[in-house]
């Protein structure tokens, strides 16, 4: 354990391209950019200068390149030294439709240096900054270094627990795997000495006396940039303020910083935003995650593709694919697997003891926080994956390990239970609304954009079907068969009720998702067979060459009893499940049609029907491809 932070970090603080950005500003007593080819200015080109309004009581400390010209540098005031690049008037575009020629204009520039190429317009303090070529500064208050700054690395950030004990600290490179073996591992001493050793280094070989701006980078309108490296391509408009960060921004994935958005003390990953006066603060955008329309995001790591808007996010660890998309509150949330929603009014944030706001909740995959639900704290639904709490619940503090399940408001309250008590469908994501799951498996392989981070799309692999048969085992053991269940008589349940009815269906539904992925493992372990020619098969599963996905669901076909079928039976009965997950799609979107039709009169001209739905149609389409596929595959064999 204790080298395993190490093992997943790798050797960030010497190949890291952020720190490699700094190590590249050359030392030399002249330049940082152009080290000693540089010069001085000549009495004539001083001259031109002053009679093109430009001031400075050090002449002699401006340092320009070989082949610097005067022509396009007007209005500007100079103080210390200053190094200046070349500016031939190319055209910079300001706006778009609006381009000007570069050089520097109307503009008070300090202790700084400005690359080849730039446009700089109307910039009210440049001050301790190394700004690259192609870069463009227009109608900017300040772009500015305070002092010795390591740009927001280094920062420790309060997941889980606001008030502390999860703390992460940040670097520019950061993963969501790091972030979650840092807050999660607790009790490894070790280990968390390693990395804060390691968090220490990496804060020390990128901190630096000023401010970097990369190349082709865009800063307008925006009234403070200070102690910020700025990677290349990013585009800061009309922000109120950046502050003590880092932006890892790139010319083929850019940053965009704008419209009254606040950023201070964070790091924003390769394609994130920040916009329509978010803020975020003391936290951490993994690759191409946003904020916008006024989301708040605080102390918090934020993993890829997830979305917040409008609500509030504090404290919290998020991992991929999160939908917050309305007025709602996340606190102290431990979220590493994601691929989640938070609807509107959503209150997951009870986390005050009235002692101190020292509680928290662990999430598991997939959840679903209805309209309006209030969650109160501890609370551990890490077994509860893919599970959906409906509108307006309120839910007791508890551990839920069940998944694919449904919370709810109970219909009627048995005699002899709390009656704060809800109630729990196990399995009834699967049985009732498998349209979801199946639809986020094709979303979040179509819609991912992150590049570094790696995850899986599909929703049926081994860390669920464990989660599905201990659910399953759990419902089937049960010492007595009663009415009503709660987790006295079946542990897992939390502070919910079970009704008998619903015990029977959840195990018919994890016993037929479970074969599913068995199934499913087979076959794919199958295909693999056939491309290897040299590897010998019986025409026994259990013979099949083995890899880490095959050998799991190979133990779990034992154990199921699968195996007492032969290879053609299963793959046979895998075409059957294909189409009637396919079926199970289409009728669960059906359910909407009639529900729909029954309560708005043009629904059906407004709406289009389950039977022409494009997600309904496509997995029509796979489950013919699969039958096609698995035929083949019967006739090599």
């Amino acid at each position: 354990m204790k080298t395993r932070i190490m093992e997943i970090i790798g050797d960030h603080w010497r190949s890291s391209e952020h720190i490699r950005n700094f190590q590249s500003i050359r030392s030399s007593k002249n330049s940082r950019l152009f080290g000693d080819n540089v010069r001085p200015l000549s009495s004539e080109e001083i001259k031109v200068l002053q009679t093109q309004g430009n001031r400075s009581g050090e002449w002699d400390r401006i340092l320009v390149v070989p082949e610097f010209s005067t022509e396009h540098i007007y209005d500007n005031l100079f103080r210390g030294k200053c190094v200046l690049g070349g500016f031939r008037g190319r055209d910079m575009q300001a706006y778009e439709g609006v381009e000007f020629p570069s050089g520097i204009y109307k503009s008070v520039i300090c202790n700084s240096e400005i690359g080849n190429e730039c446009l700089v317009f109307r910039a009210g303090m440049i001050s301790s900054c190394v700004v690259k070529d192609n870069t463009t500064i227009y109608e900017t208050g300040s772009l500015i270094c305070t002092g010795k700054s390591s740009f927001g690395n280094g920062r420790l950030i309060s997941v889980g627990i606001e008030t502390g004990g999860r703390e992460v600290g940040s670097y520019a490179e950061i993963t969501l795997q790091v972030a979650s073996e840092v807050a999660l591992n607790r009790d490894d001493p070790g280990q968390q000495e390693l990395y804060e050793s390691f968090i220490k280094s990496y804060a020390d070989e990128c901190s630096a006396s000023f401010s970097l701006i990369e190349e082709g980078v865009v800063i307008r309108n925006t009234s403070r940039v200070e102690d910020c490296f700025i990677g290349k391509g990013c585009v800061i408009d009309g922000a109120s303020l950046v502050q003590n960060s880092t932006v890892l921004s790139s010319l083929e994935e850019p940053v965009n910083i704008s419209h009254g958005a606040f950023v201070r003390n964070s790091i924003l990953q390769w394609g994130c935003e920040v916009t329509s006066m978010s803020i975020l603060d003391d936290s951490v955008l993994t690759e191409h995650s946003h904020v916008e329309r006024h989301g708040k995001v605080t102390s918090s790591i934020i993993g890829p593709n997830t979305g917040i808007a409008e609500g509030e996010v504090t404290s919290c660890l998020i991992g991929p694919f999160v939908g917050f998309h309305h007025q709602a509150l996340l606190i102290a949330a431990i979220w590493p697997e994601g691929k989640g929603n938070v609807a509107y009014g959503a209150n997951v944030g009870s986390n005050h003891t009235c002692k101190a706001p020292d509680q928290e909740i662990w999430c598991g995959e997939g959840l679903f926080f209805g309209l309006g639900v209030n969650i109160k704290f501890p609370c551990d639904l890490t077994r509860a994956q893919y599970s959906l709490i409906a509108t307006s619940v309120n839910t007791l503090p508890q551990r839920i390990e069940f998944p694919f399940s449904l919370i709810n408001t109970p219909s009627f309250h048995p005699q002899n239970l709390p009656h704060l008590y809800n109630e729990i469908f196990p399995a009834w994501v699967l049985y009732n609304n498998i349209y979801t799951v199946m639809r986020n498996e094709d979303k979040y392989l179509k819609r991912n954009k992150a590049r570094r981070s790696k995850f899986t799309p599909n929703v049926f692999r081994p860390e669920i079907a464990d989660s599905m048969i201990r659910a399953r085992d759990a419902l089937v053991n049960v010492p007595v068969t009663l009415e009503n269940y709660t987790d006295m008589e079946i542990k897992g349940l939390g502070k919910n009720f079970l009704t008998e009815a619903s015990r029977v269906k959840a195990v018919e539904s994890y016993n037929f998702y479970i074969e599913y992925y068995c199934l499913l493992a087979l076959k794919d372990a199958v295909s693999a067979f056939i491309g290897h020619e040299n590897v010998k098969f019986n025409g026994d599963i259990l013979t099949l060459p083995l890899s880490s996905g095959w050998e799991h669901a190979r133990k779990v076909i034992i154990s199921e009893g699968y195996s007492g079928r032969s290879l053609k039976e299963n793959l046979q009965r895998l075409i059957s499940i294909k189409e009637k997950i396919a079926g199970d799609t289409e009728k669960s979107k059906l359910r909407d049609d009639y529900r729909g039709c029954r309560i708005i009169d043009d629904y059906p001209y407004a709406h289009e029907s389950a039977t022409e739905d494009s997600f309904v149609k496509e997995m029509w389409k796979k489950a013919a491809e699969s039958r096609a596929e698995i035929e083949k595959i019967l006739c090599v064999l």
